[in-house]
């Protein structure tokens, strides 16, 4: 968020039930989690709260964060040699309104050996990832090609938090705060 001259005045995790529902398309179990999260927050009338929450999907598959190595290497398997689409949903909460938006992008793995694989796993920067991977880490040597939003596969999507922000009300870049 610094990135775009926001600093939060506070970070408050809350617990949400983060299970897709049966036939939940990604988008919508995206979306769903998103809007639980901001609504789950406390915080006073003059607080904006954002959140978000992204997802990794494979068609209509839903790959969240692994639970262990194993899964975490089918879902690399998966992935492996294949396109795949990282979804992001954000939702800002000021007073009694939510501005909500999302961000799809298309992702192209290579094609992982074994040893990469493997080696991938060795490192345990894999855990808590939805998919198995951080772009922004070790696994961006894994991936040849995006299409779409950098920031929103790493998990924010910049411009639309800008954008969202601002409708809000929200300071812009040199308005002070």
């Amino acid at each position: 968020m610094a990135q775009i001259g926001v600093i939060p005045s506070e970070i408050r995790p809350v617990d949400v039930d983060e299970i897709p529902h049966k036939n939940e398309a990604p988008l919508a179990y995206c979306q769903r989690v998103t809007k639980e999260k901001v609504l789950a927050v406390r915080a006073a009338d003059d607080e904006l709260v954002l959140c978000g929450d992204t997802t990794v999907a494979v068609g209509r598959r839903i790959l969240g964060k692994p639970e262990s190595s194993s899964e975490a290497e089918t879902f690399l398997r998966l992935l492996s040699g294949r396109r795949h689409r990282v979804i992001t949903a954000i939702a800002l909460k000021y007073q009694s309104q939510i501005w909500e938006r999302d961000v799809t992008s298309k992702v192209r793995m290579k094609q992982l050996s074994d040893s990469d694989i493997q080696g991938y796993l060795d490192t345990g920067d894999w855990k808590g990832k939805a998919g198995s991977y951080a772009i922004q880490g070790l696994a961006s040597a894994f991936i040849p090609w995006i299409s779409g939003s950098y920031s929103g596969i790493v998990g924010l999507p910049l411009a639309e938090t800008q954008a969202i922000l601002k409708v809000a009300g929200y300071r812009d870049f040199g308005e002070g705060s």
